[in-house]
């Protein structure tokens, strides 16, 4: 068990190299081990290429035969007009792989426990289970696409320890130090689609490309008004795709729902929302959002313009409160992360359905110092 776990964990780190690459597929890693050595591993890099098991075949440096497969998530089995390669359960089979480790089930209706019975009835002893919850998180935007039907909405935020993004003349640059920007390009990198309104596009004229780290460029998204994005705005230059959504049948604001149907509709499964605060403000106020992050700068302002507002709450109790919470020093501040309703989002497969009062609760969440060591400072 104890061998099974740290064979998992690099599973997961391979998994973590694809993110933001695989869309619309999960990132997914795997490992070949045979007599307690490895003998292959891999992961999957893009969409129509090979999966992380077929990756990990590929790779061994000696016969498969008779090896154990630790995979992130169960390997599939379907086969369809739009599958662009074999299922990778009769690669596992034909290569005589004698034990499969999986870490979790695959959400997608169309394998969900069916890998697994295909492999044990093939005569391959599985487990499932290893590390469920932090492959489940890894995937975090795979399975909102599969569970709710829609992106996943995560929203992003800068701010003061007093809950302020600008001053209030709308000064924002930097509210957090390099540490913290960086972070949020990594975030920037793994979103299929980045978002903002008009009123982040006039102010600031962003680029919301990615820097400071390497990766895939996401799409950008404004949330436009009646008000026409100048096409001088940087957000509209270069190669980079962007899409602008404006108000239909006479109305003065985009319909959220619609838009990120119409994004689910072009393979999109996760939108970073970059603000600014209107837009934050709306998506929470409609619950329509699965995660949030706020880096919250070691600083006080007194006054300015709220990250959230006109939310109208009158009780605490109405104020959502996150599940999963996180915390991490940051350069001269904090990150704080957490989820609106981890049950919704990945399901009482890995969350479990009697779980929510203890494992829901700020703080009480098992498996979050696993997280955090395989993840790393990233």
């Amino acid at each position: 068990m104890e061998h099974d776990r740290s064979y998992m964990e690099r599973a997961l780190l391979l998994a973590r190299r694809g993110l933001g690459h695989t869309r619309p597929n999960p990132a997914v890693g795997a490992v070949l081990v045979r007599d307690g050595n490895v003998i292959g591993e891999g992961y999957h890099q893009r969409a129509g290429g090979p999966h992380a098991e077929v990756a990990a075949i590929e790779s061994a440096r000696e016969p498969v035969r008779g090896a154990t497969l630790y995979c992130t998530l169960e390997p599939c089995c379907h086969e369809g007009p739009h599958k662009r390669t074999p299922p990778c359960t009769r690669r596992i089979i034909a290569e005589g792989i004698s034990r499969v480790v999986i870490a979790t089930q695959d959400p997608n209706p169309q394998v969900n426990g069916r890998g697994v019975q295909i492999l044990r009835a093939a005569g391959i002893d599985v487990s499932v289970g290893m590390l469920r919850r932090e492959a489940a998180f890894l995937n975090e935007a795979f399975f909102a696409s599969v569970q709710l039907g829609r992106p996943l909405v995560h929203l992003k935020a800068a701010q003061t320890l007093d809950g302020y993004l600008a001053t209030t003349n709308g000064h924002s640059q930097w509210i957090t130090d390099i540490e913290a920007r960086t972070e949020a390009h990594q975030l920037r990198a793994e979103a299929d689609a980045v978002v903002v309104g008009a009123g982040t596009v006039f102010a600031d004229d962003p680029l919301l490309t990615v820097r400071h780290v390497n990766g895939s460029q996401p799409i950008r998204v404004v949330v436009a008004g009646s008000r026409p994005i100048p096409p001088s705005s940087n957000i509209l230059s270069g190669d980079d795709p962007t899409i602008v959504f404006t108000p239909e049948n006479g109305t003065t604001l985009v319909d959220l729902r619609s838009m990120l149907d119409q994004l689910y509709r072009q393979g999109i499964t996760s939108v970073l929302v970059e603000g600014g605060a209107a837009l934050l403000s709306s998506f929470l106020q409609q619950g329509l959002w699965d995660k949030v992050t706020l880096f919250t700068a070691f600083r006080l302002l007194g006054g300015g313009q709220s990250t959230f507002r006109g939310l109208g709450r009158s009780h605490i109790q109405d104020g959502d409160q996150l599940q999963f919470p996180t915390v991490r020093r940051l350069g001269n501040g904090l990150m704080i992360q957490g989820y609106r309703d981890a049950l919704e989002l990945f399901g009482a497969e890995v969350i479990g359905a009697s779980a929510e009062a203890e494992s829901l609760s700020p703080g009480a969440a098992p498996g979050l110092q696993e997280v955090l060591s395989v993840y790393g400072n990233r």
